[in-house]
């Protein structure tokens, strides 16, 4: 059995050299806090905007993103097997956003097929205070106990299915916990506000989902900040970035500001600036192929 990881001894030297070397590449140890990028949407929502061609809206965002976030389908027909990209295995499921109850999961990817693609850690959702509550609990310990023997980080979500109002630090701090108890080494959860407390009472990192596509990138920036200030290891973010107009301008600067620390308006600065220097690029090429047509048709 593997020491058990806490914010205070994490990474440290005498942890086991596999678990210690797979959270290493999706937290990076010289300031212990990671860029995710989510694409595993797609397991209960199907083909969401701007995810419906999943190898078109990942290709460009892998070279900025510290770990990817996805499915064993999207990661065999969508992700470069030659790009060194640390995967966060998605492998619960079962339901849809169409059925009755997205509590209701179970783990369908097993640990062996994991190994076979490399991952760097295993993801499922536990859904606390929902019919299924026992059931996705039960999954988790399990699950932690196959992570364990192999060297394995499990990366416990708490989901809160469709009821988006459950998304307070009493019920957060409550699934946190919950989740840290049954042995997992990272939580995914949804920023709140009095986040910090959220932080504090779990003995594990943290890190913040970006949730729905907010209105502007400004919004989601400050998601990132805010989250970041009260104590959070990093973001495992989605729609934010890849629904963006400008995702790789977008996820570099939420990158800046959960790796260089920069204040919310410097990292839209950041944006802005990437977002221009897109666009004359564009117009450049642009250009460039109309002139090459007006050759072609004028010989």
């Amino acid at each position: 059995m593997q020491k058990r990881l806490t914010k205070a001894n994490f990474l440290e030297d005498d942890m086991d050299w596999g678990l210690k070397n797979r959270l290493a590449r999706i937290i990076k140890p010289n300031d212990r806090r990671g860029v995710m990028l989510a694409v595993d949407h797609g397991y209960f929502l199907g083909p969401t905007e701007r995810l419906e061609e999943p190898r078109k809206t990942i290709t460009p965002l892998l070279p900025h993103a510290d770990s990817l976030m996805l499915t064993r389908g999207v990661l065999r027909t969508s992700v470069d097997a030659n790009f060194p990209i640390p995967v966060v295995l998605r492998v619960s499921g079962g339901t849809s956003i169409i059925g009755k109850d997205l509590s209701n999961e179970k783990i369908t990817t097993s640990v062996k097929d994991a190994i076979r693609l490399n991952v760097s850690a295993l993801a499922m959702s536990i859904f606390v205070g929902a019919p299924y509550e026992h059931e996705s609990l039960v999954s988790l310990g399990n699950l932690v106990n196959e992570g364990e023997e192999y060297g394995i980080p499990i990366l416990a979500v708490t989901a809160v299915g469709k009821e988006l109002e459950k998304r307070d630090a009493r019920y957060l701090g409550l699934a946190c916990r919950i989740a840290s108890e049954f042995g997992a080494h990272l939580v995914k959860t949804y920023y709140c506000e009095n986040f910090e407390k959220v932080v504090k009472s779990c003995p594990v990192p943290v890190i913040i989902a970006g949730g729905p596509k907010l209105a502007t990138e400004l919004d989601a920036l400050k998601l990132t900040y805010d989250a970041i200030q009260s104590g959070a290891s990093g973001v495992d973010m989605g729609r934010n970035i890849w629904q963006s107009d400008h995702p790789v301008a977008m996820i570099k600067a939420v990158k800046a500001i959960v790796h260089q620390n920069v204040t919310v308006k410097e990292a839209h600065e950041i944006f802005k600036k990437l977002k221009g220097e897109a666009k004359t690029a564009k117009a450049k090429t642009a250009k460039v192929k109309t002139a090459k047509v007006k050759a072609v048709t004028s010989a």
